[in-house]
């Protein structure tokens, strides 16, 4: 193996390399913790809401689309849907640097009664907060 390659001591490099994937593996170590006690505030109902920047950005992807934008706005518009939640089961949590996707499946109380929903929840994380988040599901068995 060569020492130097196109003028780069794998020497001086090789720190460097070492020092950027503690960094990445850090990163995905620290948004995983956020959306792990994310998930436990959420069964213990509550404090999840600490888990949110002030300036969280939500966007719920059914159809039609919604965006919503800030911390406050996004606890006033989701309060309903939090009411409901009897229990959830984190079904798997894929973590890559700051992004994070989770697969969960809800048990909800509606008006006719129990149901479930499961929902695909795109979230990034930094400083300790999540700062977005996105939602997939099935609309169909939320009550008209």
């Amino acid at each position: 193996m060569p020492r130097e390659t196109a003028g780069l001591s794998w020497r001086r490099l090789w720190p460097r390399m070492l020092a950027t994937l503690k960094s990445l593996l850090e990163l995905s170590m620290s948004t995983r913790n956020v959306i792990e006690r994310y998930f436990k505030a959420l069964a213990d109902k509550t404090g999840w809401d600490s888990l949110l920047s002030d300036d969280v950005v939500f966007t719920s992807f059914t159809i039609p689309s919604k965006e919503i934008k800030g911390k406050q706005a996004y606890i006033a518009a989701t309060r309903r849907f939090y009411a409901t939640i009897q229990s959830f089961e984190v079904r798997g949590l894929i973590v890559e640097g700051p992004s994070a996707c989770a697969l969960t499946r809800y048990q909800l109380k509606g008006p006719a009664g129990l149901f479930q929903s499961d929902v695909a929840e795109v979230f990034t994380a930094r400083d300790g907060k999540i700062d977005s988040l996105g939602i997939y599901f099935d609309s169909a068995p939320f009550p008209k």
